[in-house]
């Protein structure tokens, strides 16, 4: 019966912490696999580039990280892998002039 409140504790950390981070850990292993050219990725160092060329055989890919500034990371130093669908708000197509 001493035990009971140790084994709850365990339980509650497993469920609120440590499940969550290796399910969020599992999504970016598997983002991570999936890169392709274009997509929008941020390294570990805080850079944002987009992918410019993917070797399938290497660990390596090349980012454009400026207009002709390409550098070749490693999978392993990308944070996370941003593709948005959308346009930014900054890149609307401006609206008909009225008559």
């Amino acid at each position: 019966m001493a035990m009971l409140p140790y084994v709850a504790m365990f339980a509650i950390f497993y469920f609120l912490l440590i499940r969550p981070q290796q399910v969020k850990q599992k999504q970016l292993r598997n983002q991570i696999a999936s890169l392709r050219r274009g997509d929008r990725v941020l390294t570990a160092g805080g850079v944002i580039g987009v992918v410019q060329k993917v070797q399938a055989e290497s660990n390596e890919v090349e980012v454009e990280i400026a207009p002709n500034v390409r550098v070749t990371v490693i999978r392993d130093t990308l944070g996370s892998v941003i593709t948005s669908a959308s346009t930014p708000a900054n890149d609307s197509t401006p609206d008909k002039p009225a008559k």
